[in-house]
């Protein structure tokens, strides 16, 4: 029987998923071990008062309690707002506030934020299977009655103009992505995947969990990546596919050599190039286009390592073709992408009351990033026509960042823009009006941002570029070398 929502596919794999392997790379469990858990945590859940249908949120980093938290939610039937927890308390009470969550579940022990007036519950290890009699299944759980179109978890944006927003993904986003990846990877019962990126994003959790689940694959996750580590966790625990993006990926080629990676088993990796491969030894590769809005995924290109028709702007550029049931267009050099039905893309943005706006009105979703199609038809993204920047592998809500430092005395005015980085990914800097560099007042605010969101340096200028009719920065006219005085932090 296909499953119709993601639960329906929990269930699927309890019984037939044999030894495959989810969670922790250090202490994975069974498919069948994981989903048992996570249906002992649903019924408390429930029996908590929590009612099917209702949202809630999962705050926590890579470990094994997250998957039985985030597991449980689909098995009571609670669409699940997935929250970085590195996020300030003042932030997580700003992006959950159009949603009104039910409660918030948290992996981690933690003070209850201020800003956070939901419910806060911890979420606590069931008892394994096995150790109080047989597994009671999960052919009761609300879970199973899903419809495809239902909800099945929110997940942020960017929030390049302010708070991340939440986007709406359904049970049908899921498990087309899910299959689509195994697809892409060919991957069978005989793969092991591992992700190292945080579970909450569309990366980890559509591509390598279910994809792995759509495949009876194993999949194991890691608690934060490290270049030093990556290559003995690859041969230690047999890993035959990975998840990566791009800043794991260059950190690898720069800090690791062939001979680390000797003798490992690895015969795929998504997103990665052809020089990528040939370094460590690798058949294929996956080059991709997408976002969460857009299915998580729309465009793959597969690499092999001796290829060699990269587009100029480099061969992680390449889209490639749209993945079934989608298609692109080029209006002004932007991308605009389109499904042929629902199920596909994401249902659209939360706004407050919790409604969800459609992406789209007219069938097709402008995603403001910059492309063209190459002479083969395929696509070559170039970048974001929007004001966005990436550190450490997560989108930075620049608005919140400035906010932080608004109302030191010295500054007239700021904003934050990016610098290349001396190592991958991008670098935050500050860009002040002021007659002098209050550097105490800032490192003093800077400290309470989580380490992606700190700006590397302070660079006072004359004046913020502004649009002449409205009066919106242009942080893209922001450059540290035409400031007055830079002081790095």
């Amino acid at each position: 029987m296909t499953a119709e929502n993601v639960a329906g596919l929990l269930r699927a794999r309890r019984a037939d998923s044999g030894t495959a392997r989810l969670g922790l790379a250090e202490e994975p469990m069974t498919v069948a071990q994981a989903v048992d858990r996570a249906a002992g945590l649903a019924r408390k859940l429930l029996a908590d008062g929590l009612t099917p249908g209702e949202p809630v949120a999962l705050v926590g980093g890579n470990s094994n309690r997250w998957i039985a938290g985030w597991m449980a939610c689909q098995l009571a039937g609670l669409p699940t707002a997935l929250i970085n927890p590195a996020f300030p308390d003042e932030l997580i009470g700003e992006v959950l506030h159009p949603l009104a969550p039910r409660a918030v579940l948290t992996t981690d022990p933690r003070p209850v934020p201020p800003s956070i007036t939901e419910r806060w519950l911890l979420v606590e290890e069931t008892e394994p299977p096995g150790s109080g009699g047989e597994s009671p299944g999960v052919d009761d759980l609300p879970g199973l009655r899903a419809a495809p179109s239902d909800t099945s978890a929110y997940m942020l944006t960017s929030g390049t103009s302010g708070p991340p927003k939440l986007v709406a993904q359904s049970h049908g986003y899921f498990l087309s992505l899910g299959r689509y990846v195994a697809d892409v990877l060919g991957l069978t019962e005989r793969d092991t995947v591992l992700t190292p990126l945080p579970l909450f994003h569309v990366n980890p959790l559509g591509y390598a969990v279910l994809g792995s689940l759509a495949s009876r694959a194993s999949c194991l996750s890691l608690p934060r990546f490290s270049a030093s580590l990556f290559w003995t966790q690859v041969r230690e625990h047999g890993v035959t596919a990975a998840v990566l993006h791009a800043p794991p990926l260059e950190i690898l080629k720069r800090r690791t050599t062939a001979a680390d990676a000797a003798g490992h088993s690895m015969r795929v990796v998504f997103y990665a190039d052809p020089a990528f491969l040939q370094e460590f030894d690798i058949p294929l590769g996956i080059s991709v286009y997408g976002s969460t809005e857009l299915g998580g995924l729309s465009h793959t290109h597969t690499w092999r390592r001796d290829d060699a028709d990269a587009p100029p702007e480099g061969a992680v550029h390449l889209g490639g073709r749209p993945r079934p049931g989608l298609a692109h267009r080029i209006v002004d050099g932007e991308i605009q992408v389109r499904a042929d039905g629902p199920g596909v893309l994401a249902e659209g943005y939360v706004r407050p009351g919790g409604v969800v706006e459609p992406l789209a009105h007219d069938g097709w979703f402008a995603s403001g990033d910059l492309g063209y199609d190459d002479e083969h038809g395929r696509l070559v993204y170039t970048g974001r026509a929007s004001d966005s920047v990436r550190v450490k592998g997560e989108f930075v809500p620049l608005g919140f960042v400035e906010s932080t430092f608004r109302g030191i005395d010295a500054i007239t005015d700021l904003a934050v823009w990016k610098r290349p980085s001396a190592l991958v990914d991008e670098e935050l800097v500050l860009f002040v009006e002021s007659d002098t560099i209050p550097i105490e007042a800032i490192r003093d605010r800077r400290a309470g941002l989580p380490a992606f969101m700190r700006p590397s340096a302070v660079a006072r200028i004359r004046a913020l570029p502004r649009d002449s009719a409205v009066g919106k920065t242009r942080r893209r006219q922001l450059d540290v070398a035409s400031a007055i005085e830079v002081v790095e932090l």
